[in-house]
């Protein structure tokens, strides 16, 4: 009989690895303790508009990637944190909510990556305006660990996070 163990979970950010501040919680029942709470979109959309208002600094909601980003766009300045969950490696629509998150809505709390969060998208996804990552891949763990987040140091697309002009074309960004 083999055993399966869990891959250990950290929150690393362009800073580096810190402690998770918040918690994952299934219902709003969590709000009635002291902490920091990711709630998934439904229990959200569920609360009270005055407690939304009131727990904002410790409120923050889930999104699947089949969750319609539409229902918290006039809600997002009731919320710190919206984590966007990648459930498989060939699942990019959470992608287009983060940079959605940032260019159209402005939304200005912490966009997580949580799920399959793997080596090649990452730099990706920080252009895209991400800020905090739930990594548990062994292999992106261990290179975060020695500093190296990778990509390629030339990008031909504009992006949620602006880019330094390349030398020639206005289209060109090269990495800084």
């Amino acid at each position: 009989m083999t055993e399966t163990t869990t891959p250990e979970t950290r929150l690393w950010t362009p800073q580096g690895f810190r402690e998770d501040e918040w918690a994952h919680a299934e219902s709003a029942d969590a709000l009635s303790g002291n902490g920091r709470f990711i709630l998934p979109l439904q229990a959200f959309l569920d609360l009270d508009p005055e407690v939304r208002r009131s727990a904002k600094e410790r409120l923050g909601v889930v999104l699947q990637p089949g969750d319609q980003l539409e229902k918290i766009a006039d809600l997002l300045d009731q919320l710190s944190l919206v984590a966007l969950v990648f459930p498989a490696f060939s699942d990019g629509r959470s992608f287009s909510k983060a940079e959605l998150l940032r260019s159209r809505y402005h939304f200005e709390g912490a966009v997580r990556a949580t799920g399959q969060v793997l080596v090649d998208p990452l730099p990706h996804m920080l252009r895209l305006g991400f800020d905090e990552f739930e990594i548990s891949n062994p292999v992106l763990l261990k290179r975060l660990e020695e500093d190296r987040t990778g990509g390629l140091g030339l990008y031909y697309q504009p992006a949620a996070v602006p880019e330094p002009k390349g030398p020639k074309y206005s289209w060109r960004r090269v990495r800084s």
